[in-house]
């Protein structure tokens, strides 16, 4: 029966990963492009037909191609030259004010220069809104290409590839533009071959604030005084690093906007001395940030990014540098494009910005518009075959299309046909003596442009997130049938959490549901608990029951001291009690959640405090931890040279952390705190050697057989020897605490100092939990006590900070230990940081399992597969195949919902890495339990003692 359940379960996870995979290729598709580049012909009236994106006009010399683009743009480029200036991460309303309102002073001090040109009306500024995921890689392809990309390019971000769609970059180099390089060397790894002079810096350590900016203004004046480059692009990351660390209201944002403001000083002021060449300088942000200073999801403060353009056709006699200019990021790509004198790229969605061609004509203006609007157009064909530019104008009479369309083909039609043939009749009153009259066709053209242009863009954009529409309870046999109320919650429960799936209010504010059936479940509990002793007829049964099991019981707590009743009572009550006050605690400590963020919690209490008082917080956790575990250790029979060295290594590892958290306070100052990178990294080497070393050694270290033997049979003429119960408990039991101690030192070393108290709850929530099911195993089923802690693993994981925003994963702590970028290093430390609550209460389940009775010692394997496997590791692979599986099915359902990219997708994301949780969680389990009965098996089996045995102390 229990290879049987083994079987099906490799099978079930195997079919599980594969239909996951499966959806994810299906749901998440790259979203459908026009290859290759646009050339001369996107300065000519699209043709009705298929759009053919293999024909490519015969390749011209860069001056070639660039004397015909100018012939047939039928106006001369604007500028001469580019310097885009990225500042990763700032918000706009760091510079720009937030509803018409200006910055704050503190702000605006900050970056004197970049303020007297908005108020001098010689800058022009945007809140370029971001779609989301907001992470830099898809951020740069939207503003070089003018394209949305696919949701999974906030997986690509920490992998960037070559990107080789239609983009500005490209088209600069074509018709013979130098381009220079300074900063993220995401732009490397989006364009390999195409810079002339490059210096790219990793834009994922986020430790550093300092040198990751010195390195690209250290080449700036050498670049400023060159004159052979076209394009410089320059990345500054230093801003976004501040934030990871510090939030928005971090002391060094402030100054790092002062050194940003000097760029922009030293850059414009360099343009203005060689009157020779026209430069245009545009700074833009890739996105803001929250609060917390972190980035991803889809609020305003993560989506509100700059763009600013200082140049000669944004200067205007008269502005108002505060108003709430609005703008698409991907605008900013036919902009540049039209500015510069080559075509758009073939996949923009973008719509040129008004405000930056003040210094052309008006025909100009409505020729750029023109040729905006032809991009778009060839767009809207791919999209729907059928559409024809010649059949929605009627040449002769105007319009040919009824006002009140009906389809969305109609509408395009009628909004074209308006801007086309408006345009037409501004061209024949041109020059006539009637100025005011070309002027009102003139401003009826741009209006009827811009008409067509935005409903376009926003129609396009739906389309490109909502492509994929296109894309082709385990119970125990054994339990009695009578259902208790924690029983029929739980199920309640589940089945409520699946519905709620289906709502982005829920999504957005899961946290309100884990804390609800956690606290509630083991509310059922205390009531339980207390109904049990309040039934004082039956305690002396129940105790003389409890006795007789406890005879055989390899649970290390019940094994070594003799607990009366009352005595038992009590602390199965104050168990319950711990967990459910811990649970308050964490519930208010963070507020959590994406709507209600802002409302006030203890942790933003502590962070208003000394730095000192949540230093002192940190260390009582570790102490507190450090302490547990040493009382942990005290209860095992065994005092071997293994169980202390593993004591001494945990000491040790500790007192790294202690000496971590001291050294962060000591020098806040520094960006690149190298001793602590050290400390970091030796505890790293510690704890993994010291893990190891106690999964392969507990086993041997413990007693493998009864003293006693039973009598050989007459066809042997060894010994039987029956396996000792209490070595397989001892062995489990000191593996899972080492563990469960061990990961919540690292989660002590990479969380936010902040969140050292949550930490320290869940720990007492975890081994609070494994101690009440311990001291009565037949007040709750095993299935029951099972769910109930990964319960608390859930509500942990809110507890702590998280949400379903991207924008919660705390990206800095993933840096703590390295000195440079590494995506896989930097991945799991950013996965461990996120699981921690969930992983911790996994690994507690090893000591869970370390409780369970062996009723029939000669059927080890049977008992191994159905007490210590199928229960602890078949219930999260069920619960979670539910949970994932509903939320596949509503993923498909929502996908043309409005909040399918900002709330559903990210959600979906969490889902997989959850899963991925639950593989290794579940993996650990089987694998400890499986190695420990085979060692014991195996010795139990020797003839003789081991050379482990001889020098054991018992």
């Amino acid at each position: 029966m229990g290879a049987a359940v083994a079987g099906w379960t490799v099978a079930a996870v195997l079919l599980q990963v594969a239909g996951l995979s499966l959806f994810l290729y299906g749901f998440f598709p790259v979203k459908p492009t026009l290859r290759g580049f646009s050339g001369p012909e996107s300065y000519r009236m699209p043709s009705c037909g298929p759009v053919s994106a293999g024909e490519q006009e015969p390749a011209l010399p860069p001056d070639q191609l660039r004397s015909l683009y100018r012939e047939l743009a039928e106006m001369p480029p604007v500028y001469d030259r580019l310097v885009l200036m990225v500042i990763d991460g700032l918000p706009a309303e760091f510079v720009l004010g937030k509803g018409g309102k200006p910055p704050s002073k503190e702000l605006m001090e900050s970056m004197p220069y970049t303020q007297s040109l908005l108020a001098g009306c010689q800058a022009a500024g945007y809140h370029a809104k971001a779609a989301p995921p907001t992470v830099t890689m898809p951020r740069l392809k939207a503003m070089v290409s003018g394209a949305i990309g696919g949701f999974l390019d906030v997986a690509f971000n920490f992998n960037t590839q070559a990107f080789l769609e239609d983009n500005l970059l490209d088209q600069l180099h074509m018709i013979g533009h130098k381009l220079v390089m300074l900063g993220d060397d995401t732009w490397i790894k989006l364009f390999p071959t195409l810079f002339a002079r490059q210096d790219g810096v990793s834009s994922f350590y986020v430790r550093d604030t300092v040198e990751v900016d010195f390195n690209v203004s250290r080449h700036l004046e050498f670049e400023l005084a060159a004159k052979d480059w076209s394009v410089l692009v320059l990345h500054y990351l230093g801003l976004d690093h501040v934030g990871h660390i510090g939030g928005r209201r971090s002391v060094l944002m402030t100054q790092k906007m002062k050194e940003m403001d000097d760029v922009i000083r030293k850059v414009h002021s360099a343009s203005l001395q060689d009157n020779l060449e026209r430069t245009l300088l545009v700074v833009v942000s890739d996105h803001g940030m929250t609060e917390g200073g972190n980035h991803g999801g889809s609020s305003y403060e993560e989506t509100d990014s700059l763009a600013l353009f200082i140049g000669h056709s944004v200067e205007r006699p008269h502005c108002s540098p505060y108003d709430q200019n609005e703008a698409l990021q991907v605008d900013l790509a036919p902009t540049l494009a039209l500015l510069f004198g080559i075509p758009i790229p073939k996949n923009n969605i973008g719509v040129l910005l008004p405000e930056v061609f003040n210094s052309l004509t008006d025909n100009q203006k409505l020729r750029t518009l023109e040729l905006n609007s032809w991009q778009i157009l060839r767009l809207l064909q791919a999209q729907m075959p059928a559409f024809c530019l010649e059949d929605c104008i009627n040449w002769e009479g105007g319009l040919g299309i009824v006002v009140h369309p009906e389809s969305t083909e109609k509408k395009f039609c009628h909004l074209l046909s308006k801007a086309f043939v408006s345009h037409q009749s501004s061209r024949l009153h041109q020059g006539s003596n009637f100025m005011s009259a070309e002027a009102q066709y003139v401003g009826t053209s741009v209006e009827n442009y811009y008409g067509f242009l935005r409903y376009a863009s926003e129609w396009l954009s739906h389309r490109a997130t909502d492509s994929l529409s296109q894309t082709d309870l385990l119970t125990e046999s054994y339990l009695d049938q009578r259902w208790h109320l924690d029983e029929v919650f739980i199920l309640t429960g589940i089945l409520l959490y699946v519905i709620s799936l289906g709502s982005s209010s829920f999504v957005e504010e899961e946290q309100y549901t884990w804390n609800f059936l956690t606290s509630t479940l083991y509310l059922i509990f205390l009531i339980k608990t207390v109904q049990a002793m309040l039934k004082g007829s039956n305690s002396v049964l129940v105790h003389r029951a409890e006795e007789k099991r406890f005879d055989g019981n390899n649970f290390s707590y019940a094994s070594s001291y003799e607990l009366t009743p009352g005595k038992r009572d009590g602390y199965k009550l104050c168990t319950i009690l711990i967990v459910l006050v811990a649970g308050r605690v964490i519930r208010a400590w963070h507020q959590g959640g994406i709507n209600w963020v802002h409302f006030p919690d203890i942790s933003k209490l502590l962070a208003q405090a000394d730095s000192s008082i949540v230093k002192s917080l940190q260390t009582v956790s570790v102490l507190a931890v450090v302490a547990l575990y040493s009382v942990s250790l005290m209860l095992l029979r065994a005092r071997s040279k293994v169980v202390i060295g593993v004591w001494l290594s945990h000491i040790y590892c500790g007192l790294l952390v202690l000496l971590h958290i001291w050294e962060n306070q000591i020098n806040t100052s520094l960006p690149i705190n190298h001793s602590t990178t050290s400390i970091a990294r030796l505890f790293y080497g510690t704890a993994s050697v010291s893990i190891s070393a106690t999964i392969l050694a507990s086993p041997w270290i413990f007693p493998a057989y009864y003293t006693e033997t039973k009598p050989a049979s007459s066809s042997d003429s060894n010994p039987v020897k029956d396996i000792d119960s209490h070595g397989i408990s001892d062995s489990v039991f000191l593996t899972g605490m080492t563990y469960t101690v061990f990961w919540c030192l690292l989660q002590l070393l990479l969380q936010q100092p902040i969140n050292a108290i949550p930490l320290l709850l869940i720990f007492l929530q975890t081994v609070s939990s494994i101690a009440h099911f311990s001291l009565d195993k037949t007040l709750h089923k095993q299935w029951v006590q099972v769910i109930a802690m990964q319960f608390l693993g859930m509500a942990g994981h809110f507890g702590l900070g998280n949400t379903n925003s991207l924008a919660s994963i705390d990206v800095a702590g993933a840096f703590i230990g390295i000195s440079s970028y590494s995506t896989v290093l930097s991945g799991v430390l950013m996965f461990i940081i996120t699981y921690g609550s969930p992983l911790m209460l996994y690994l507690g389940m090893v000591v869970y399992i370390s409780m369970k009775d062996i009723s029939t010692p000669q059927q080890l394997w049977s008992y191994v597969l159905d007490k210590m496997i199928t229960m602890p590791c078949l219930l999260p692979l069920l619960i979670n195949s539910v949970a994932l599986t509903s939320y596949t099915i509503v993923l498909l359902l929502m996908r043309n919902h409005l909040f399918v990219w900002s709330v559903f997708s990210p959600k979906y994301l969490y889902v997989c890495a959850a899963t991925v949780c639950t593989y290794v969680g579940v993996f650990l389990i089987a694998t400890t339990a499986v190695y420990t009965c085979a060692v014991l098996t195996f010795r139990a089996r020797g003839t003789g003692m081991s050379p482990i045995d001889r020098i054991m102390v018992y």
